[in-house]
């Protein structure tokens, strides 16, 4: 299972590493060396840089992660748009076209619906093979009309179809744009420095006060991971437009 899909486990693991790090420096000050007066005005100077290094980090990675949430559901309110429309348009095939299309579209609404509501990977490669094929089907449904009469209001059929299509690949591809694993180490590696500074710059042996860093950030990785994971935070894309669209089809 892919960590950045379970924001629970980043957060456990993000405290028990940030905690270590604070262990470590802290260790090292007691058992080794500890700062002198005199290097505490420098190291304080490297200690604050190193702390807003890693808040624009986690800054920069949060709006990642929304702008990103809020691009699926854009994408979400478009798909439902984009089949909704194509619904209607389905009145300019001959009758029987008409009915075959509407059919499926009610059916690719369903799937589209469990697309976004899944989390078992195994049902997820079943939604997109039956969505493969129903798009198979709707495409193959208004393409031979429109290639033997080509008309104006064909045409239009065949260009709402296609808005259809490309709105599903749209929508995949937005759940596939994830924040980039390389920015993930950056923000790890900077607040396991951060925080073994903390232990190796104080003065005393704290534990109350080494803990609030790593609980801060990593309550921040929690919340950006969350976000950033589409089916498997508890932040999710509700497909409110597409089972709007779903109950406003016609049963029959």
């Amino acid at each position: 299972m892919n960590l950045m899909n379970s924001p629970l486990l980043v957060l456990a693991l993000s405290f028990l590493v940030l905690s270590l790090a604070v262990e470590i420096g802290d260790t090292l000050r007691k058992r080794v060396s500890s700062l002198r007066e005199e290097e505490r005005a420098d190291f304080g100077i490297v200690l604050s840089a190193t702390l807003t290094l890693l808040g624009l980090l986690i800054g920069f990675s949060f709006s990642m992660a929304v702008s990103r949430y809020d691009q699926r559901k854009n994408l979400e309110e478009a798909e439902a748009n984009a089949i909704g429309t194509e619904y209607v348009r389905a009145d300019l095939l001959p009758t029987g076209d008409a009915t075959r299309v509407r059919e499926l579209l009610k059916k690719y609404v369903d799937q589209r619906l469990l697309f976004y509501t899944t989390r078992n990977q195994q049902e997820l490669a079943k939604i997109n093979g039956d969505t493969a094929e129903l798009q198979n089907g709707l495409w193959s449904s208004v393409l031979p009309g429109a290639a033997a009469q080509p008309t104006p209001p064909l045409a239009l059929v065949v260009s709402g179809m296609n808005d259809v299509l490309n709105s599903q690949g749209y929508t995949q591809a937005a759940w596939w744009n994830r924040i980039p694993i390389a920015a993930w180490v950056l923000m790890v590696a900077i607040s396991f420095c951060c925080n073994f500074l903390i232990g190796y710059g104080a003065r005393r042996t704290d534990r109350r006060i080494f803990l609030i860093v790593p609980v801060a950030v990593s309550i921040a990785f929690f919340l950006i991971s969350d976000i950033d994971s589409p089916r498997g935070g508890f932040i999710r894309v509700a497909p409110q437009n597409l089972l709007s669209l779903s109950q406003s089809l016609p049963t029959q």
